[in-house]
């Protein structure tokens, strides 16, 4: 948290510089709404048919479960480093550090394809198709978007949150007009071909497709909800500290699943199976927007835009505070844990993150646009790794108080423990499905398997390295005392663990 030099008091993070609504509003803009919706409404439509409003709601179990882990954990321990901090404590520091690593990475292979997607979803809205399909013109334009997000984190927390501000209200009044006018047209028969559908609760039962497509459909529905627990990033710059981020975490959910579910009934209604099935990944947006708004197709086409656009920038704040967090524990190099003297922001890590994730968008884009598709795949394995990490965490550390009520024993362990195993059980299915080349977007062989394994099992084996490296360089973070035992009854003296279970409901 601070920087000391010879002569200055230390430098921190800008305490109380937003506040619970700007925290919900980055949390909400992490996880990109209309631009996860139009990556993968085709393909769980495929999978699951008109299921897919079942899936949506499925996959959100495990996300607010695990955002009740976040919610508990942060009212003891208000760390910008979220799971790096609490595993560590709760769990020891080499699984600690193995969940900072997964966090930053994940940051590192999505950026990248994030300002992609802002840009060339920008050039359609702006009726620039030709340059959207010029791919040193979009790449180009992505660097850029990049390195102008970055600066935008740098300059500050303040001026971060009011972009977010405006790029939401954007995104969600768009989405919300395409809802509007997709079921007003769809319900009064005016659909795509006669295709449209009449809708029925029956579109909620998530086990209405069979078990093998709930399984591909539950591995796309949890990408389309990561994203939220930005708002915990910046817990040491949130008012209220304690607990304006975690409820901040546990809100967006809702609204995320609201919203997707309006928007899944909405295209269901008005355009049916066939024609989503046979959409190209998030373009079907770009084509249904067409069909929905007419010559007002640039509302959705810009929606998509802002949710990347803003996606972009938040991304970077749970990599950057990660690194911050991990640099002033001496688990990486101290360089990182500088803090800009007058904006008070990481600005170190946060230009690493940037420079870093700009190198591996070029690097695989180089390779094919299919292998930076299947870059995006692997954060399956990831995501669901730090989350599940985060959810066991939070029953460890107050294992000792779960006994005290019925609700502490739900809230705080039961609930966190079931979507830590939900998201286990999906990662193990998600080795299994990605360790075949054909169902990976190049359709290839990498060293035997499909490329999205190869690239998610060969971060974690660089973490491994880069922690062992580290760890003889510097083993001041592996000398930490991290018994849970010791922290807790720390905490319980200190009257913060207490607290923190005496209201369990967020």
């Amino acid at each position: 948290m601070t920087q000391h030099t010879p002569d200055a008091a230390p430098v921190e993070l800008r305490h109380n510089a937003i506040g619970f609504l700007d925290a919900l509003v980055i949390g909400l803009a992490s996880t990109s709404p209309a631009y996860s919706l139009a990556a993968v409404i085709g393909p769980v439509v495929a999978l699951v048919g008109v299921f897919a409003p079942g899936v949506f709601l499925a996959s959100f179990v495990p996300m607010l479960l695990i955002a009740s882990a976040f919610y508990y954990l942060n009212r003891v321990d208000q760390d910008c480093g979220t799971t790096f901090s609490w595993v560590t404590r709760a769990m020891g520091p080499w699984v600690g550090w193995l969940g900072g690593w997964a966090i930053a990475m994940t940051g590192v292979l999505v950026i990248g394809s994030l300002a992609e997607v802002a840009v060339r979803f920008g050039l359609l809205a702006l009726q620039l198709d030709g340059l959207a399909e010029n791919t040193a013109v979009v790449r180009t334009l992505t660097v850029l978007v990049i390195l102008l997000m970055t600066w935008v984190c740098v300059l500050g927390t303040e001026l971060s949150a009011r972009v977010q501000n405006v790029l939401i209200l954007a995104q969600v009044g768009a989405l919300l007009a395409f809802v509007v006018v997709a079921l007003v047209r769809g319900l009064g028969g005016d659909t795509i071909d006669g295709g449209g559908l009449s809708p029925e609760w029956g579109w909620l039962n998530p086990f209405g497709a069979g078990g093998a497509a709930l399984t591909g459909g539950l591995l796309l529905g949890v990408f389309i909800y990561w994203g939220w627990e930005s708002a915990v990033n910046l817990t040491e710059e949130t008012k209220d500290s304690a607990t304006a981020p975690g409820r901040a975490a546990v809100f967006s959910t809702v609204l995320l699943l609201i919203t997707y579910l309006g928007v899944a009934y909405a295209v269901l209604v008005f355009a049916g199976t066939d024609y989503l099935e046979a959409g190209e990944d998030e373009f079907i947006f770009a084509v249904l927007a067409g069909d929905v708004l007419g010559g007002w197709d640039w509302v959705l086409l810009l929606a998509v835009s802002t949710a990347a656009l803003a996606s972009t920038q938040t991304t970077i704040i749970p990599a950057s505070r990660t690194g911050l967090s991990m640099a002033r524990r001496h688990a990486l190099p101290g360089g990182l844990a500088h803090i800009h003297p007058s904006h008070r922001t990481p600005d170190v890590s946060t230009w690493w993150v940037a420079g870093i994730a700009i190198a591996w968008y070029l690097l695989v884009g180089a390779i094919s646009e299919n292998a930076l598709f299947d870059s995006l795949t692997a954060l399956s394995l990831l995501i669901a790794f730090y989350y599940a990490l985060t959810g066991i965490a939070c029953a460890v550390f107050y294992r000792r108080q779960l006994r005290q009520s019925l609700k502490t024993l739900v809230f705080v362990g039961i609930g966190p423990l079931v979507g830590a195993g939900l998201l286990l059980w999906l990662l193990v299915e998600s080795i299994g499905d990605l360790a075949d080349p054909s169902t990976s977007y190049s359709g290839q062989a990498w060293l035997g398997v499909g490329p999205p394994l190869v690239i998610g099992v060969g971060i974690f084996v660089l973490g491994l390295i880069v922690m062992a490296v580290w760890r003889v360089r510097d083993g001041r973070f592996w000398q930490e005392r991290t018994t849970t035992a010791e922290r807790l009854e720390a905490d319980v003296a200190a009257g913060r663990a207490a607290a923190a279970v005496e209201d369990p409901a967020p």
